[in-house]
């Protein structure tokens, strides 16, 4: 019997998840199909009932709906609940838990490209589901400190009371910092001539990572390239968090080795594109 998975969002049109759980669930000899669920705001309740009935294994969320998703769920696991954002249901039994494999895919980005961040000082960009999980991820592991840009303070305030909120213009007031990492969709396919703060911001930097990773070379790793510091794009940590969903899903454990094939069938696949 075939699994049935998939992707609840708000505009998918160019999401790359069907061919990275495809691949993944071609690696691993699981019968399946991946599916794209473009939702308004107001169907999201319905649809993960509609998931229930249809019995699905498990979905991805995705941009907006990390955190709204959360109160139609049965349960949220222990990251998830710290982290305030869910990307990834299991549905068993009748129930829909909501699980973070966000942060895990970012952990081995992070080893996967030698980025440690203990100890380091970093600057995140943006304050949605996808932040969350960053910010999350560098507390756990020794970050020094972290400032979390937001275009609105007012609004970031109220989602991460407990930290240093700032503009975007004051980025490169700062001075030298570690590691700035974009998690807004800035820059993302279609929009691919946008990046979320200028040029010469780079230069406070010693490594950038940008979430995005279509295309695969944003204008903001591009800006960083100039200035030759270190840039890593967001494919490796997108297939580090599929590869913990399927694990969710399916009740196993992925390999390393398996990890890394599948990681460079998607590679050459985006470069074929």
């Amino acid at each position: 019997m075939n699994s049935l998975f998939g992707l609840i969002g708000e505009k998918l049109v160019h999401s790359f998840s069907p061919v990275i759980h495809s691949t993944i669930l071609k690696e691993l000899g699981i019968k399946g199909y991946y599916h794209l669920f473009e939702l308004d705001r107001e169907h999201l309740k319905d649809a993960v009932h509609g998931l229930k009935i249809l019995k699905a294994k498990g979905v991805n969320v995705t941009i907006p709906y990390k955190a709204e998703i959360m109160k139609f769920l049965d349960g949220i696991s222990d990251e998830a609940r710290r982290i305030d954002a869910v990307n990834t249901i299991c549905f068993e039994g009748g129930k829909a838990v909501g699980f973070n494999t966000d942060y895990y895919g970012f952990g081995v980005m992070l080893d996967k490209f030698d980025m440690p961040v203990k100890g380091k000082e970093a600057v995140v960009l943006g304050t949605g589901g996808a932040a969350k999980a960053v910010l999350q991820y560098l507390l756990d592991n020794g970050i020094k400190d972290v400032a979390i840009a937001s275009r609105d303070i007012g609004r970031g305030k109220q989602g991460f009371r407990d930290f240093r909120i700032i503009s975007y213009d004051s980025i490169n007031r700062l001075g030298d910092k570690d590691i700035i990492i974009n998690c807004t969709p800035c820059g993302m396919y279609p929009e691919i001539d946008g990046c979320p703060v200028s040029a010469g911001v780079m230069s406070c930097f010693g490594a950038a990572v940008d979430l995005v990773y279509n295309p695969t070379e944003t204008l903001f790793l591009k800006y960083a390239r100039a200035y030759g510091i270190k840039a890593v794009n967001g494919l490796y940590m997108l297939v580090g968090q599929a590869v913990k969903a399927q694990e969710l899903w399916n009740s196993i454990e992925i390999d390393a080795g398996a990890a890394e094939r599948i990681y460079e069938r998607i590679r050459n696949e985006m470069v074929r594109q």
